[in-house]
């Protein structure tokens, strides 16, 4: 995706109050000209209210918003060079595409056969070249968000705001919408802000991630490093399937570390832990980094790898629950000490892979660079 290093949007210290209630807490962050930035989070936890004070719908109790490097605080929400798709969308139904479409436009005095050229290529932008006619009551959800879409990217904004812009699709539409917001995205080259509960919605469309939590800003990164690096408990938990232990943190160098974990053992990493800790740590390992094996075969392997020390890396259990999903197949695991370990494996091959069922006796491993740890 096109982007530069300079923000189009700044956040300042921005909180904001509803009586006693905080729904943004001090937040500060930049979001890049040219990015698709993501606000992600459960809900209730302040990222739809954020965006709505980016577009003017709310005022910030406390800090400041600049956008294109104006002080938003006077500015209306309809003197913002930004535009919104809502999740509903909002397509009137009694108009149709082309002058729903158009609508914005008209408002704001735009000629009509300039009107009627953008309107035809904002259409052509969204696949729907020829739907001009069609009334909205006519079409698919998937084809009134492209509609959604097409009115505010007509008006040529600076920064398009989406809140959950994809949350009334079915599974597979949103999963073909996710590729397409992106495609879109990179064509128009204009900034992306978008709402989202779903975490793989976020990873998939986003060149940057904040994930928000009870109003704060847990952890602000890219998507790969959202995964492989979690800076804390929620977002390792929350991005994703992940097993997490606590432990001692019993060995702490540049190249290496232990945690040393009651329920699994020793867990051994090829990287140290940075930032100022004390007490206990956790240590999280995803699903599909762990190798599962019949009795036997997994410690062999094991030792064979000779990625950690003997004794490290490694745990047995019992299968207690099983789901094929298609491409995965996903254990829960109990291990000896009672707690459960999920792993994932890839549904790779019908024939050459080691078939298990319940109650089986297993045996895991995983290598050195798999496990973070977490220190809140």
């Amino acid at each position: 995706m096109t982007q530069n290093s300079d923000p189009i949007i700044q956040i300042r210290g921005v909180t904001k109050n509803y009586g006693k209630v905080t729904a943004v807490d001090n937040v500060s962050l930049d979001i890049r000209a040219g990015e698709f930035f993501v606000l992600l989070g459960p809900s209730g936890c302040g990222k739809t209210t954020l965006l709505r004070m980016i577009a003017g719908f709310e005022v910030p109790t406390e800090g400041q918003i600049w956008i294109d490097g104006q002080d938003m605080s006077r500015v209306p929400p309809n003197k913002r060079p930004v535009n919104m798709v809502f999740q509903s969308y909002a397509v009137f139904p009694h108009m149709s595409v082309a002058d729903n479409v158009a609508y914005g436009m008209k408002i704001a005095g735009v000629d009509r056969a300039e009107r009627e050229e953008r309107v035809r290529a904002a259409l052509d932008l969204v696949k729907l070249g020829g739907f001009d006619a069609r009334m909205p009551d006519q079409m698919s959800g998937g084809q009134r968000q492209r509609v959604a879409l097409a009115r505010s990217l007509v008006m040529r904004p600076k920064v398009l705001l989406l809140d959950e812009p994809l949350s009334a699709l079915d599974a597979k539409l949103r999963a073909q919408m996710q590729f397409e917001l992106s495609d879109l995205q990179d064509q128009v080259g204009i900034t992306f802000v978008t709402v989202t509960h779903d975490q793989d919605e976020a990873l998939s469309m986003a060149s940057r991630v904040a994930v928000i939590n009870k109003g704060e800003v847990s952890q602000l990164a890219t998507p790969s490093d959202l995964y492989e690096y979690p800076a804390n408990r929620f977002v390792a938990d929350f991005v994703g399937s992940v097993n997490i232990f606590e432990g001692k943190l019993t060995v702490d160098e540049k190249d290496k570390a232990v945690v040393d974990c009651p329920q699994i053992g020793k867990i051994y990493m090829d990287h140290g832990v940075t930032g100022p800790h004390e007490g206990a740590v956790w240590a999280a390992i995803r699903p599909e980094k762990i190798t599962l094996h019949k009795p036997g075969l997994g410690k062999a392997v094991a030792a064979a790898a000779k990625d950690a020390p003997e004794g490290h890396n490694f745990a047995r259990g019992t299968i207690k629950g099983m789901s094929y999903l298609g491409d995965i197949t996903l254990f829960e695991i109990a291990l000896e000490s009672g707690a459960i370990m999920r792993v994932s494996r890839p549904n790779l091959s019908r024939t050459d892979q080691e078939d298990f069922t319940w109650d089986d006796k297993v045996s895991m491993h995983w290598n050195s660079a798999s496990p973070v740890v977490l220190l809140g």
